[in-house]
């Protein structure tokens, strides 16, 4: 939207512009010195004052006015979902990469224990089912980032391009990535 009103106005200036301006080079409209003729563009004071009761009522307006209705008038969709998961899953895998190694460099200063028998003891002393869900939701970040991520790899060669096919893989990748999660929480 906003690029469309800066194309219109843009159009609009062209319009009013004297016709040698067109054939000036830019430093020399830059310079002002270009054109004898020049026209200015904005409103005077005094016309701004003349329609100030309009120029209220178009102010109260504009405020009652949503903002974007682009979510509230579409029909959430697969792709939408696919594309936000998978930006926070990469996200999530990097950041938690980052800070793993920066504590992991970190802990012989600080004298923590990142160690790989500490953390793989400290694992196991957890619940089952806590160490069962701990797999699956990181799994699932894995599997769900790796198969979108051959998907898009699908959509460079140009197949699957169609409607029906982005929805049928989309939900082919959520279904695939928790079956996978699961399993890898299960070995």
């Amino acid at each position: 939207m906003l690029s469309q009103r800066i194309a219109q106005q843009t159009l609009r200036r062209l319009a009013l512009q004297n016709p040698a301006a067109r054939f000036v080079a830019p430093a020399a409209l830059a310079s002002r010195n270009a054109l004898v003729n020049q026209r200015r563009l904005a409103a005077t004071t005094s016309s701004m004052q003349e329609n100030q009761p309009n120029t209220e009522i178009l102010a109260k307006q504009r405020l009652a006015r949503p903002v974007s209705p682009h979510l509230s008038i579409y029909r959430p969709q697969i792709t939408w979902y696919g594309s936000i998961i998978n930006r926070i899953t990469g996200s999530l895998m990097s950041g938690t990469f980052y800070l793993f190694g920066a504590a992991y460099l970190a802990a012989p200063v600080f004298g923590w224990h990142l160690e790989t028998a500490t953390i793989a003891a400290a694992f196991a002393s957890w619940p089952v089912i806590l160490q069962f869900l701990t797999k699956v939701v990181f799994g699932w970040q894995f599997t769900y980032h790796t198969f979108n991520g051959v998907r898009h790899l699908m959509w460079d060669t140009a197949s699957g391009i169609t409607n029906k096919a982005v929805n049928q893989t989309g939900w082919f990748v959520m279904g695939l990535s928790t079956v996978s999660a699961v399993a890898l929480a299960l070995l």
